[in-house]
């Protein structure tokens, strides 16, 4: 039921995904899905409880920013229960996401995913942004973590020479610090989501 409906949903959307996304790649983002639902029972990891409402408002509106991510190594930034990381890790099995939050019980799930899924390209850690400097990346990904402004400053430090910030955000419009530039922003085609979504892509000057 469940993977009919996933897939009827990445039947309306980008082409770039609806040709890229196979099989197997469906069946992983199902069963993070009945993760997720289990789990959310005891640890409250996100407040939608439906998981058919979660194939809309997770699964899609985390995998459609994938054709606009440029480089290979990824951090999702206040990842929470894993999104966008790891619907992105799972259509995207050639790069590596690492997944970043301050609250243990959702590392400790993210854990439990990486094993069950044997996802070998996401690395879950628990800390605070500001203090993750073990390593820079090409893209900084952020969805619901905080205004533009607040993640650029946490943030500035994660990309590498090259890195973009990525931001999925709404219809807001936050004012960004010096020292960043917006290059794009895209509006996104999320089915059956009934809000404005859109992905603002930010490069350090």
């Amino acid at each position: 039921m469940l993977k009919k409906r996933l897939t009827d949903l990445i039947n309306q959307t980008d082409p770039v995904i609806k040709g890229s996304i196979t099989e197997t790649q469906i069946d992983l983002l199902i069963r993070y899905v009945k993760m997720l639902d289990r789990w959310n029972r005891a640890y409250n990891l996100t407040a939608i409880r439906d998981p058919k409402e979660m194939l809309i408002k997770h699964i899609m509106d985390s995998i459609v920013i994938s054709p606009h991510l440029k480089g290979e190594t990824f951090i999702d930034v206040g990842t929470g229960p894993g999104l966008p990381g790891v619907p992105l890790a799972i259509i995207n099995p050639d790069n590596q996401f690492d997944l970043v939050d301050s609250l243990g019980k959702r590392i400790r799930f993210l854990k439990q995913v990486q094993f069950e899924l044997k996802l070998d390209n996401i690395n879950p850690q628990q800390s605070r942004i500001e203090a993750y400097t073990a390593k820079q990346f090409d893209g900084v990904i952020s969805r619901a973590f905080a205004s533009l402004n607040d993640m650029l400053t946490w943030c500035r430090h994660l990309p590498n020479d090259e890195g973009l910030f990525y931001a999925l955000k709404g219809v807001e419009s936050d004012p960004l610090p010096n020292g960043f530039t917006i290059i794009e922003t895209l509006p996104l085609q999320i089915p059956e989501l009934d809000a404005t979504r859109r992905l603002v892509i930010i490069k350090p000057n």
